[in-house]
């Protein structure tokens, strides 16, 4: 069953969309993270153009952080003190890199760097992830103990000037490397079209050492607060967001974060972080080939500015 997708201008299989909304769901509710960075090189390896996919998948990344932001509120899994502060930062940061997307967009350079933007974060972030499930599956064979990292161990940021306390997370630190992970996020997130988690999770448990009770969740809450304006801004300055392949992908995407949040509770955090870890450098890969192969039709047309 064919789709026109009248942003995207071209027509797709119904279910085809349904379907990958679904897959990458099912991933997002396994590993805990908000999925775009799955999503959106899918869109783009699928021939969907890479504006509109990156401006298409942040609706469906609030769709599907909405629920399980909001499953984490009920339980007090959220401390909204620092999640506020992460939420301004990065509607901050996506104002910059919406206004990045456009003029990289003018200027025909937008599909290069977003290639360039996956291979670096996402090979970076997958070495490493990588490296220290490795380093844990070693040592439990080995019948070493690993001890999770200690929330509330102070490192040099906590010495910065400008502390606040957080009351949910037990924590009196500065607020300077709380508002630049989270400009950083929202400027990431909002020109590539991922969610941020991936990274923010991290950031939260090794840099600021944030309770891991309400890393999650606050993690969530930023997202779908961040990934919701960013969606408003590509819709109002790049014109960017079909509505129809965003519904079909939340669609898929709901559904699919149930069966995965159901499934990753039989496995071990190091063997999540190490599947995770494989599956973001998979993607980096992917993303380097499509740099250096020469792609199958050399030549391309595109309207790259309206005439004024």
């Amino acid at each position: 069953m064919q789709v026109y997708l009248p942003i995207a201008e071209l027509s797709v299989n119904l279910f085809f969309l349904v379907g990958i909304g679904g897959a990458v769901g099912f991933l997002s509710g396994l590993f805990g993270v908000g999925g775009g960075f799955l999503l959106t090189p899918l869109l783009i390896f699928s021939g969907v153009p890479t504006a509109v996919a990156v401006a298409s998948v942040t609706g469906q990344v609030v769709a599907a952080s909405t629920s399980g932001a909001l499953s984490h509120y009920r339980r007090g899994g959220i401390d909204l003190h620092l999640a506020l502060y992460l939420v301004l930062s990065g509607i901050l940061g996506a104002f910059g890199g919406v206004a990045a997307f456009a003029l990289l967009r003018d200027a025909g350079q937008l599909d290069l760097v977003i290639a360039l933007g996956f291979v670096i974060l996402l090979g970076f972030v997958g070495i490493m992830m990588l490296q220290e499930s490795v380093r844990a599956l070693l040592k439990r064979r080995q019948g070493i103990v690993v001890r999770d990292r200690q929330a509330h161990q102070h490192t040099w940021m906590h010495g910065l000037p400008l502390r606040v306390r957080f009351k949910k997370s037990r924590l009196y630190i500065s607020v300077l490397p709380v508002l630049l992970i989270g400009l950083f996020i929202g400027f990431v997130g909002s020109l590539l079209g991922v969610g941020g988690g991936f990274i923010m999770v991290p950031a939260l448990v090794y840099l600021l050492r944030v309770p891991g009770n309400v890393v999650i969740g606050t993690s969530l809450a930023q997202v779908v607060a961040m990934m919701a304006a960013t969606t408003i801004l590509h819709a109002v300055q790049s014109q960017s967001v079909d509505i129809l392949l965003a519904f079909c992908l939340m669609v898929g995407g709901v559904a699919g974060a149930q069966f995965g949040a159901a499934a990753g509770k039989h496995l071990r955090g190091e063997q999540l972080r190490g599947l995770l870890a494989l599956l973001v450098l998979a993607v980096a890969i992917r993303f380097g080939l499509s740099l250096v192969l020469t792609p199958s039709d050399i030549y391309s047309m595109a309207v790259t500015s309206l005439p004024r």
